[in-house]
């Protein structure tokens, strides 16, 4: 029970020809964008940082306009309860992303006990497949961009807008469903994430010793002025304010 069987990896990568296998394949896609396709005419759209996990003896295909990189595994009885493919977004900080990689260096390695280490790793990744699929709340789109923005937020490079235009969908309804399912918009929820760091940091919850304008950057803001109207705006109080307030009470 889930034994790693294979792992394999693709540099870029255009198309995979329709094909099959007799156990379960796991596909972690680390670049780009791509639609598996499965012959019972299932579609299903991926990007890097989410797995594709297809049944056995599904035929299928993948391909990709742009290209994909991945790594991808050949899994015998995994212990998750699903039949027909299904597809999961990388939860945490890349635990998934991690794992595969894990188990791909260990299936090349002639380590001793490289077995003891794959079977450990393949009961992981079975069960972060499932925690993270029976987590989701969220509908394929507004899950994909929530995927994005917990992953990419505290970059100052990361461009939410056109990560969103990126993605197989239409800009305004996957915009007006993310409303609709989370309560927000994309950038409220970014920014959400981005003022819950900054206060951790702040208060002294992460790393201290840091300036103001340190803090924007690491929480994803290249002008330091902007986060402070933005924090103000949220908090009602500056981050040099609200930094001395709690350090002061402490």
């Amino acid at each position: 029970m889930n034994d790693i069987l294979f792992v394999g990896e693709h540099s870029r990568t255009f198309e995979v020809q329709w094909h099959t296998h007799e156990c379960w394949e796991l596909v972690y896609c680390t670049g780009g964008i791509g639609v598996f396709q499965l012959e019972n005419g299932t579609q299903i759209h991926y990007r890097a940082g989410e797995v594709v996990a297809i049944p056995p003896g599904a035929r299928h295909a993948n391909r990709s306009q742009e290209g994909f990189t991945n790594i991808h595994m050949q899994m015998d009885d995994p212990s998750f309860p699903y039949q027909t493919a299904f597809q999961v977004p990388d939860g945490g900080e890349g635990h998934l992303k991690s794992a595969f990689s894990q188990a791909r260096y260990y299936y090349l390695s002639d380590n001793k006990g490289q077995d003891m280490v794959l079977s450990a790793l393949g009961d992981l990744i079975t069960s972060y497949l499932v925690v993270f699929r029976d987590s989701a709340e969220f509908s394929q789109p507004v899950e994909q961009i929530r995927s994005l923005i917990i992953r990419d937020y505290a970059n100052p490079d990361f461009a939410l807008d056109e990560a969103i235009r990126a993605l197989p969908f239409h800009y305004d309804y996957v915009r007006k469903r993310f409303k609709k399912e989370v309560g927000m918009t994309p950038l409220e929820y970014m920014t959400k994430l981005r003022i819950k760091k900054a206060k951790g940091m702040l208060s002294g919850t992460g790393a201290t010793g840091y300036t103001v304008a340190e803090v924007a950057e690491l929480c994803g803001y290249e002008n330091a002025l902007y986060f402070s109207r933005v924090f103000k705006k949220h908090e009602g109080v500056s981050p040099s304010a609200f930094a001395g307030g709690r350090r002061g009470g402490a």
